[in-house]
């Protein structure tokens, strides 16, 4: 379950602004100029308009046409109960919704025509021109600087989240050419054993075979067993060329942390089983795999926790991640989850996705 954080107490601490602002006409101290019933309605279609506009995070179209309602039902809130001094506060807390949902040129726009609402509303009640300039200058200082604080700080956080993309690929990327200069070098040690070593051993066996067949039963004893154990050494270094080729170039598990390991703003943890055993192939895929999905959650999941466990299954090996997002009502997969498909694919195994509560991947691949 997702933790209470401070998005969410902001959020809250918002929405009793609002609720606030609104009570003088709730109550009955202020009387808006219609009916009680519809102005609370149209309060309230405000308040879920909002809403609405930050929850669908991964539908900009709705979550923009729900902006754009809430902005004009702001409108006639504000409008219709110009008595309500304070009223104009829930034009600033919209405002300061659109860094969320809209670029910065749309959302000066939406600042400057609450400030000429403000004005209108204030018109409403004061004959006097200052009044009037002053509440709408007031309004308009607030949500610039509203607007502004909050754009720095979503792009500040646009450019966390892209240095946190930026470590999971160097962590990834890390891992696996540290497994593969470990492959390279193992082959390396194979191939010369198996040139030198068993090249002299080979024909150190071809010798004593020959000497065999001489004459001379005194020596046939002693050539037997060196016959014997150069046999044996040629079959314990093609043993071992063979176990340097085939063994895993990195500690799965150990891999696998590396890759989540210190990424900003994400708490990463992996279980790997000790039964897991994979080769070359297999690893990669799996290393690729936590990569992507850690770089996912990072993008689209507004997550602070991911758990990722690797398990044997039956005849596979299973891979399944989790966060505690806000999920996907639609799960598409992009270019990173159709890559973890295809590799999983081309070793014969498969990729599942679901999209909520959370959002879930489970890849399985064949024993080797």
């Amino acid at each position: 379950m997702r933790r209470f954080g401070l998005d969410e107490w902001s959020g809250l601490v918002m929405l009793a602004v609002c609720v606030g602002t609104a009570s003088p006409v709730v109550l009955g101290l202020v009387e808006p100029d219609i009916p009680v019933v519809a102005w609370i309605g149209l309060f309230l279609t405000t308040l879920v308009a909002a809403t609405v506009s930050v929850a669908l995070a991964d539908r900009p179209a709705a979550r923009r046409t729900a902006y754009g309602i809430a902005v004009l039902a702001g409108w006639g809130v504000v409008v219709t109960a110009p008595r309500a001094d304070l009223l104009p506060i829930l034009l600033v807390v919209i405002a300061a919704l659109g860094p969320e949902v809209v670029r910065l040129p749309a959302n000066l726009v939406v600042v400057a025509l609450n400030s000429g609402v403000v004005a209108v509303s204030t018109s409403r009640v004061h004959d006097d021109g200052l009044p009037l300039v002053t509440a709408a200058a007031f309004y308009a200082l607030i949500q610039l600087a509203s607007v502004f604080s909050l754009t720095a700080i979503q792009r500040e956080k646009q450019l966390r989240r892209r240095l946190a993309e930026a470590h999971v690929d160097l962590q990834a990327a890390s891992v696996l050419l540290a497994g593969s200069a470990r492959t390279a070098e193992r082959l390396r040690i194979s191939r010369e054993l198996h040139d030198l070593i068993g090249h002299q051993l080979t024909v150190l066996t071809l010798e004593l075979e020959a000497a065999r067949h001489r004459p001379g039963e005194a020596g046939r004893e002693h050539v037997e067993r060196a016959n014997q154990v150069a046999r044996d050494v040629l079959a314990d270094v093609r043993a071992t060329v063979g176990a340097l080729r085939v063994a895993p170039a990195t500690d799965l598990a150990q891999a696998l942390r590396d890759v989540g390991r210190n990424v900003p703003g994400l708490d990463v943890t992996v279980e790997v089983s000790d039964d897991v055993e994979v080769d070359e192939e297999q690893s990669a895929a799996l290393v690729r795999a936590v990569q992507e999905i850690v770089t996912n959650t990072l993008r689209h999941a507004q997550a602070r926790e991911l758990r990722i466990t690797v398990a044997r299954d039956g005849e596979t090996i299973r891979l399944a991640a989790t966060d505690d997002g806000q999920g996907a009502a639609q799960v598409v997969p992009g270019n990173g989850l159709c890559g973890i498909a295809e590799r999983f694919a081309a070793l014969g195994g498969e990729v599942a996705y679901d999209g909520g509560p959370g959002f879930r991947v489970t890849a399985r691949v064949p024993l080797r």
